[in-house]
């Protein structure tokens, strides 16, 4: 939503949860957007980015990649690549790619590429003309002075990124959220698209008569962290259906598959406790029932299974 630009949104075909990119280059040649948008917040399968610059080079538009949730798996080669095909290419710092909180913008220069290919070098008509734009966007227009602080955090996580104990970790970061999700679904829960290609599951709380806001108020009594999350099919986002689970957090702490099996365990428990208060939590305030009985059991469980590994900066 904007007050400045007028915006169309594309939708997943609503029986599989995957992209309907048939559906999304009908909409893009009728609307014929300036930008084409693709990644997304909460979306557990890969991209296909060929396909977004088939559709954006149909309708004329740039095509924009926001890698925020994956920028960590795309710099270790663990999932498709959207440099090969986007004009620009925006990124968090923080996420899986595990570093300070900031931003950071990607942008094609030189010649520009026609069919797909770049082209030789020719008049200044044929050249991208991002740097100038983006650059003036970023500062003056909407940033302050740079931290040094800040800067150095980014070095030291992109230095760690270019190592492989960094491949090594996203790796892991992919079989565990496998793992969660087989777990899952061997305990009869329903997952978006059936599984995971990244880093995150998103799980369909309504076959438990719960929503995902007060799934995830039963989970942060209990010390599980999680965050609720609009699903397809949902009315919109103020009462969403689900949540959004992802595994760079307790992979960093040195959890794998097994532990992820027990990890599944946990927030089904913390659904069936969610189920069993949903009126409760509904009448009474939420701090009333950090003493319920159930939220306690469940809350130890949790504190003496997360005790095992390591947090960074404390000791144990």
């Amino acid at each position: 939503a904007s007050i400045f630009f007028e915006s169309l949104p594309y939708k997943v075909n609503p029986q599989t949860g995957y992209i309907d990119y048939e559906k999304l280059e009908e909409r893009a040649l009728d609307f014929r957007p300036k930008i084409l948008i693709c990644g997304g917040s909460s979306y557990p399968r890969e991209w296909d980015y060929g396909r977004f610059r088939q559709i954006a080079d149909k309708c004329g538009a740039v095509l924009l990649c926001d890698m925020a949730q994956i920028s960590g798996l795309i710099a270790a080669k663990e999932c498709a690549n959207p440099f090969d095909y986007c004009d620009i290419v925006t990124s968090t710092t923080h996420k899986s790619l595990r570093g300070p909180r900031g931003g950071i913008i990607f942008y094609r220069k030189g010649a520009k590429r026609k069919g797909g290919k770049l082209q030789s070098q020719g008049d200044d008509n044929e050249q991208y003309d991002f740097e100038e734009k983006i650059n003036f966007a970023v500062f003056p227009s909407l940033q302050g002075g740079p931290h040094n602080n800040h800067i150095a955090a980014l070095a030291i996580a992109l230095k760690q990124v270019a190592t492989p104990e960094y491949k090594a970790y996203m790796q892991q970061v992919k079989r565990n959220a496998q793992a969660l999700a087989s777990a899952l679904l061997r305990r009869k829960c329903r997952l978006i698209t059936g599984g995971t290609d990244n880093h995150l599951i998103l799980w369909d709380l309504r076959p438990f008569g719960l929503t995902g806001k007060i799934y995830e108020k039963v989970c942060e009594m209990c010390h599980v962290t999680l965050n609720k999350i609009a699903i397809c099919g949902d009315n919109g986002a103020i009462t969403p259906g689900g949540v959004r689970i992802g595994t760079p957090a307790m992979t960093s702490r040195g959890c794998v598959e097994s532990d992820f099996e027990t990890i599944a365990d946990i927030v089904l428990r913390a659904a069936h406790v969610a189920s069993m208060i949903h009126g409760k939590l509904q009448k009474a305030s939420v701090k009333s029932l950090h003493d319920n009985k159930d939220i306690l059991e469940l809350r130890t469980q949790v504190e003496t299974f997360a005790s095992q590994f390591a947090m960074p900066g404390f000791e144990i």
